[in-house]
């Protein structure tokens, strides 16, 4: 069945369908109503009275016209029963309702009636245009209410239209199950036509969610039969090379390391050394709350991959988290003799002419910078381990780029954003998963307090006290992108301020504009414990390691997001010291920033922090920006369908082990639809 078939559907209405991405009477299927009228619920209008919930009304027209000017410029219209008459106004959309409705009409109108004295009104009431008091009975079902836009209200397609058409298509088209018949018995789920027709036009809202609940596992369950597939693919590709841990290996965590591991870094390195110990590419997370110690588990294997002859690509989001790799590695790798270099986008042609003849020829050993290492012009002589920091920052399609320097190179992606299971399960779906909960042992939590401009005098001499028992300060402050200069002039401001009152303090300062020379001279020199204050924007927030920090007062805490909070209190307790995280809020909170400074008082767990900020934000922000990795799915919410999720992928996974190709009888209806999914799916994720 085509659009051409459908009753009332003229070239305008056809435009108006396709510019907003309706194309096919697949697609109109799929338009679910965003929600339901109750019109059972009839009214005579001399019983009415100023009520919460909608009611419907039934009525004559006696009285249309439009009263005031400009922006009170507003449609009256009066309806009449048996019992007494009420008023309904639109103050926008009037020439719409005129169109439509005239005196004389019968109407249904649907809303919220309002009593001022003895009037009685409803704003923008829903309507409808009734034959005869017989239509009355309708009421007994539940209405759909369609998403709409201005091209849809352009060409008159109302919700009666898209319903006559939704009825039509379910008449006419075939449907076929795709489903598994032991999976709709499992789950009770509705076959698909008639969840098509108990969502489109329920009896009740408990059958429309009935129906909605099937379309959710549904698309949850295409996408990770999809990664099922994907994991398959890669744990059947034997054109890897194995890599085993050797002399670098055992010399720097048996002598240069300066502390034991914990038991999770401990369990990760050996899942590490098992993956690489085959010709099978290893595609694993770690994923660890801030400080957990996932840089040194990475070092370990790319000291594996050194070992064993090969190079590792260790690639950051940005210029100055790069550049604090570089500075741990120098700090642990040089007494080994490793060869690694600094790789970035803005380098003098010279220095980059150098460092690129050094990976070509195979002597750097290891290279560490930003997207600058998937540029053409970096060729590795053999690449065997890739290693990716704060991977959620990066696209998929970078992530394949990165693979591609290589001859399938084994894949080790981390995070420092603890990743709740839901969301883990959906945009790491192709990934082995180690998780590093425990911290390095004789760190004490930290204790975090909210404070406000009024007690600026006792934190400053709270700074004091902090550096002249040897302490080290972070002053944060939150770099927008929208307002970008005048936070850093704000930074810049607070530095000079903080000089003033502190004469006899080394204090620097940081941030993103600084030229290279400048940004890794401060860095170094607060590393050091040359400086003791360090203000900075939020460059700082992942990456550094320096365990006499133990303050952190973060300026217009308010401004920042609650993980962003939490990866910066990350920066300090990495010693023995107890440290101290001053938020410091300023002007009028927010309720949702109220309750963000709330929770980082409350727990330091980075998992419960995540949890919550996915609650607060949604996945996309969570991630910071809508990644490409992320799924965007049309039903189903991968935080409230946790546990449906975790049904799609316990089922769809079984099937990819028991019957990869989907050429059970069974699954014949399912391999149609399943093989041009997972087409996108190849391309997206280069599985192909």
């Amino acid at each position: 069945m085509n659009f051409i078939d459908l009753h009332k559907l003229s070239n305008k209405r056809l435009e108006a369908l396709q510019t907003s991405g309706i194309n096919s009477v697949n697609d109109l299927l799929h338009l679910f109503p965003r929600r339901y009228l109750d019109k059972s619920n009839i009214k005579p209008i001399g019983l009415l009275s100023g009520q919460p919930e909608p009611v419907s009304v039934v009525g004559t027209i006696t009285e249309l016209n439009v009263a005031g000017a400009g922006r009170k410029r507003r449609l009256m219209m009066t309806v009449e029963d048996q019992t007494g008459s009420m008023k309904a106004v639109w103050f926008k959309g009037l020439k719409y309702v005129m169109s439509r409705f005239k005196e004389g009409n019968l109407v249904s109108l649907f809303g919220k009636p309002k009593r001022f004295g003895k009037l009685i009104s409803m704003a923008h009431p829903d309507m409808e245009l009734l034959e005869s008091t017989s239509e009355i009975k309708k009421f007994d079902t539940l209405l759909p209410v369609y998403p709409s836009n201005q091209h849809l209200s352009k060409a008159y397609i109302s919700n009666k239209i898209i319903s006559g058409w939704i009825k039509q298509i379910l008449a006419h088209k075939e449907i076929r199950e795709f489903l598994p018949e032991s999976t709709l018995e499992k789950y009770k789920f509705p076959a698909r036509k008639s969840a098509f027709q108990m969502i489109h036009f329920p009896k009740s809202k408990s059958e429309a969610s009935t129906a909605l609940e099937r379309f959710k596992y549904e698309e949850l369950f295409l996408f990770e039969l999809s990664m099922g597939r994907i994991k398959k693919i890669q744990r059947s590709r034997k054109n890897s090379t194995p890599l085993t841990p050797g002399g670098y290996t055992k010399k720097f965590f048996n002598e240069i390391l300066p502390f034991q591991l914990t038991e999770g870094q401990k369990n990760a390195l050996s899942e590490i050394r098992d993956d690489l110990s085959t010709d099978i590419q290893m595609n694993r997370l770690i994923q660890g709350d801030v400080g957990a110690g996932k840089t040194v588990v990475a070092i370990g294997a790319m000291l594996m991959a050194a070992d064993s002859g090969y190079q590792s690509a260790f690639m950051a989001p940005t210029e100055i988290l790069a550049e604090q790799h570089y500075f741990t590695l120098k700090k642990y790798l040089e007494p080994l003799g490793i060869n690694f270099r600094l790789l970035l986008g803005g380098q003098k042609k010279a220095l980059r002419r150098e460092i690129l003849a050094d990976i070509s020829s195979g002597n750097c050993n290891i290279v560490v910078g930003t997207h600058a290492i998937i540029q053409e012009s970096v060729e590795f002589n053999r690449l065997g381990l890739a290693v990716i920091d704060e991977q959620h920052r990066f696209g998929v399609r970078q992530r394949n780029e990165i693979l591609q320097k290589g001859d399938q190179p084994h894949l080790l992606v981390m995070s420092a954003t603890p990743i709740p299971r839901s969301l883990a399960m959906t945009i790491y779906s192709d990934l082995d998963i180690s998780v590093i909960k425990d911290l390095p042992g004789g760190r004490k939590p930290i204790k975090t307090a909210v404070r406000t401009d009024k007690d600026r005098e006792t934190i400053n001499n709270f700074i004091a006290e902090s550096v002249g028992d040897g302490g080290q300060v972070y002053v944060v402050y939150p770099l927008i992108e929208e307002s970008e200069v005048l936070d850093l002039k704000d930074a810049t401001m607070g530095f000079e301020k903080l000089k003033r009152r502190f004469p006899e303090i080394p204090i620097g300062l940081l941030h993103g504009q600084m030229k290279q020379e400048e940004k890794e001279g401060v860095m170094r020199s607060f590393i050091e414990g040359k400086l003791k204050i360090l203000v900075t924007t939020t460059v700082i927030e992942v990456g550094v390691d320096v365990s006499n920090a133990s303050v952190m007062i973060v300026e217009h805490a308010e401004r920042f997001g609650l993980s962003q909070l939490h990866q910066l209190r990350g920066r300090i307790g990495r010693g023995t010291r107890q440290s101290y995280c001053i938020l410091m809020a300023g002007g009028k909170l927010s309720e949702s920033g109220r309750f963000r400074l709330k929770k980082m008082v409350e727990t330091t767990d980075g998992f419960e922090i995540a949890e919550a900020d996915l609650r607060l934000r949604g996945p996309g922000d969570f991630l910071g920006t809508k990644q490409s990795g992320l799924p965007e799915f049309r039903y189903a919410d991968i935080i409230e369908d946790r546990l449906l999720l975790e049904q799609a992928k316990n089922d769809a996974w079984q099937i990819i082990r028991n019957d990869p190709e989907l050429s059970n009888t069974e699954h014949k209806n399912l391999k149609n639809i399943f093989e041009p999914y997972f087409q996108e799916k190849t391309e997206l994720f280069g599985v192909g």
